[in-house]
């Protein structure tokens, strides 16, 4: 039987007394209640509602890839629900502007009440980084330790469990496998796109042959920057070249994956292609926006403690910094980027493949 409905305060709906009561000046327990400290906690404990908020809409957009075929209503949920999920993060890197009202001296006030506390020990973003896709092997440590070291043994149980299941992005590179459209009997894509690129780097060859307004050494030096461009696709036509890159760890994405995300990239006009497209966008502003919080956080640092050690034991600035730079997940698209020709250049896809592609009702006759 269903309960009853009642009426609900508002304080007690939200548990008001718990919240507004969680905040405990740990320089107030030594009689030297530093004010600032206040700001310090209440900023920490929104990260932390944040973070909850995002392993909430995370866990649900894997639970929807989780199940094999996706459908076209459900990517559309997860479109929505990754967008809400970059604009908090948005908030989060505008929270830093907060916390940098504190002062150096304002921090120094109750910083050595801390140790060893540190975000280091934030589960919930643990938690989040492993569900995203970033493996152990592939963590920049500071400190000798492992980083779930500091969790309980039944965190440490979970993060383990995470870690050996499916992540956010094997769930997407197994979603780009199961993509069609990459071969039919009129249209092989890559063949089709090979031939592309070839004509356009001809093209950009010619030019820079013929231009008149510029150097034979500057011609010499954009003919070796066109080299290497074209170094870049070898990967896609040389699914052996791919293969050793994901060996290497250069790469993360399969080669079926890796060509099914240029292919919705380049031919993201097609009706059908849209919403995987924005969904892909997601995913990179996702990445995006965490590579600039770690980055904000590591600046916001160097200004607060200069080139002190962090609480936890890192090497504060240092660590921050080159997280920023080594633990993206999803920069296999960031690198679609690369592999993009103009539209111009586009193979022309066949009509049956079109048609495929575009979205179809009818009325029946009356």
């Amino acid at each position: 039987m269903d309960k009853e409905l009642s009426s609900v305060h508002y304080d007690k709906y939200l548990q008001l007394n718990k919240i507004l009561s969680a905040q405990k000046l740990r320089s107030g327990e030594f009689d030297q209640p530093a004010h600032d400290e206040m700001l310090f906690i209440i900023v920490h404990q929104v990260y932390e509602l944040w973070f909850k908020e995002i392993l909430h809409d995370l866990e649900s957009v894997m639970k929807l890839f989780s199940e094999g075929k996706v459908q076209e209503r459900d990517l559309g949920t997860a479109i929505a629900r990754l967008d809400r999920v970059v604009k908090i993060q948005k908030i989060l890197v505008d929270q830093i502007d907060i916390l940098e009202t504190m002062t150096p001296l304002d921090f120094l006030d109750f910083r050595h009440y801390l140790l060893p506390a540190s975000g280091f020990q934030s589960f919930q973003f643990r938690q989040l980084e492993v569900m995203l896709g970033l493996k152990r092997e592939n963590r920049i440590s500071y400190t000798q330790c492992a980083y779930s070291g500091v969790f309980s043994e039944g965190e440490q149980k979970i993060l383990e469990g995470l870690e050996s299941g499916n992540s956010m992005l094997s769930l997407v590179e197994k979603w780009l496998e199961r993509i069609p459209f990459l071969r039919m009997d009129s249209f092989h894509f890559v063949e089709e796109y090979q031939k592309s690129v070839q004509n356009m780097i001809r093209k950009e060859s010619n030019a820079i042959d013929n231009a008149i307004y510029i150097s034979e050494q500057e011609k010499g030096l954009r003919k070796r920057m066109l080299g290497e461009t074209n170094a870049y696709f070898k990967s896609i036509f040389d699914e052996g070249e791919h293969n050793r890159k994901l060996e290497e760890g250069q790469l993360k994405f399969s080669h079926r994956a890796t060509i099914s995300a240029l292919l919705i990239n380049l031919y993201r006009d097609e009706p059908l292609l849209r919403q995987p497209f924005t969904f892909l966008q997601k995913l990179i502003d996702m990445d995006e926006l965490f590579t600039t919080w770690r980055n904000r956080h590591a600046q916001m640092v160097l200004r607060t403690l200069g080139r002190k050690i962090g609480t936890g034991g890192s090497s504060g600035y240092d660590y921050r910094k080159s997280t920023a730079d080594h633990h993206r997940i999803f920069y296999d698209l960031h690198h679609i980027s690369t592999l993009l020709i103009p539209r111009s250049e586009l193979p022309e896809l066949p009509p049956e493949l079109r048609k495929k592609l575009d979205f179809k009702f009818s009325i029946d006759p009356e």
